[in-house]
């Protein structure tokens, strides 16, 4: 009878093993990485990656896009929210319409008539996606492609993508490496790098919307924002940069104390908000270059979560949501609203390539594109 009984012992033993082994290991912000994993009809497959520090911030990537999926972090009474919009699984990703989270290139922001013409006179035809205009690359630019990822530990990703030799219209084969590292005081480390083998333009960035109260039920409104920038470049009524570059100071445009974005928002009497429907613009950052220096710094009084932001770019783009209409159905079956998130883009500044007195964008062939940005979550009483 004793050995009928440990017979029958292991079997319950051997069927609960099993079944441990069959549950998925859900993300401590919900995700079921099985959603996310596809062949796709070139052979490769599509998975979710996890990030995660000593003090329990996780974020997760997957390879359409590089895109962050999920920034899972602590508000002020501990308790841990996901603070960027996306969806919760790879098919949604890949009709391609949207930018959630996505790595933007190989030039972010717009340029005028798809055209660039570069220093040695060199004039190149990009495919247009935005009227007349090319935005964030082209209609198959960066977000659209398949990042090989590789995880040599827990805390950081490795995305590498080589865009070909007149992939919408940029010259030269890029080979792009972005490093995603999370460090143990909760900031999120994107490191760009990116060579050529011709003459060629390239602007880099990270498109996540953050909505920091982590419910985008609601809108950012009530978000507080700094700038560390006294001016910023206004643009036409297609949101290209005229070349002028304003000062902020005694308009809407003015964030260098930290102001509610709702507080101005709707001022129509000032053109470039009613141009922009609201803020979508470059602001010229006050200390270009140096990573140490605070660019930028986003609160929400719901829940104190801060996001300080710091990097070697020239400049940010301060995108409010403006184009959001709730068509995007995005994680926990949240329709995506008008304003329900901000992006805080750090770049070059929009259309360099035709303003040559903008920072220049071009990389040469014996040059090595470097760029970093940190998005670094705080908590705030």
């Amino acid at each position: 009878m004793k050995k009928t009984f440990l017979a029958l012992a292991a079997i319950v033993l051997v069927g609960v093993s099993c079944g441990k082994k069959e549950t998925e290991q859900v993300t401590a912000s919900g995700l079921y990485p099985s959603k996310f994993e596809k062949t796709l009809d070139d052979g490769k497959i599509t998975h979710l990656y996890t990030l995660k520090n000593a003090k329990g911030m996780e974020v997760t990537v997957t390879n359409i896009g590089g895109r962050i999926v999920s920034i899972w972090v602590p508000d002020k009474d501990g308790v841990f929210r996901d603070v960027v919009l996306g969806f919760d699984n790879i098919e949604s990703y890949i009709p391609f319409n949207t930018n959630f989270g996505a790595i933007i290139g190989r030039y972010g922001n717009r340029i005028a008539n798809g055209k660039i013409m570069l220093r040695n006179r060199a004039t190149y035809q990009l495919r247009q996606n935005d009227g007349k205009n090319t935005l964030h690359g082209g209609a198959r630019g960066f977000h659209t492609r398949y990042f090989d990822i590789e995880q040599p530990d827990s805390v950081t990703l490795i995305c590498s993508y080589r865009s070909n030799h007149e992939e919408e219209g940029f010259p030269g084969n890029l080979d792009v490496t972005v490093t995603y590292q999370l460090t143990d005081d909760n900031a999120l480390n994107i490191s760009y790098e990116a060579t050529t083998d011709l003459l060629t333009a390239v602007n880099l960035t990270n498109h996540s919307y953050f909505n920091l109260s982590g419910d985008p039920n609601t809108t950012i409104l009530d978000h507080l924002l700094f700038l560390n920038a006294q001016h910023y470049t206004p643009t036409d009524a297609e949101l290209i940069p005229t070349g002028q570059i304003a000062e902020v100071a005694n308009t809407p445009m003015d964030f260098t104390k930290p102001v509610a974005i709702g507080a101005r928002i709707n001022n129509t009497d000032f053109e470039a908000i009613r141009l922009g429907n609201g803020y979508d613009h470059n602001y010229v950052l006050d200390n270009p270059g140096d990573i140490n220096l605070l660019a930028g710094k986003l609160l929400s009084p719901l829940t104190g979560i801060a996001m300080n932001i710091y990097t070697t770019e020239p400049g940010i783009q301060f995108y409010s949501g403006n184009f959001l209409d709730g068509s995007n159905i995005g994680k926990n079956g949240i329709a995506y609203n008008f304003r329900s998130a901000l992006c805080l883009e750090t770049q070059h500044f929009p259309d360099s390539p035709n303003h040559k007195e903008f920072p220049s964008t071009e990389l040469h062939p014996d040059s090595v594109y470097q760029s970093k940005t940190i998005y670094q979550f705080t908590v705030e009483q």
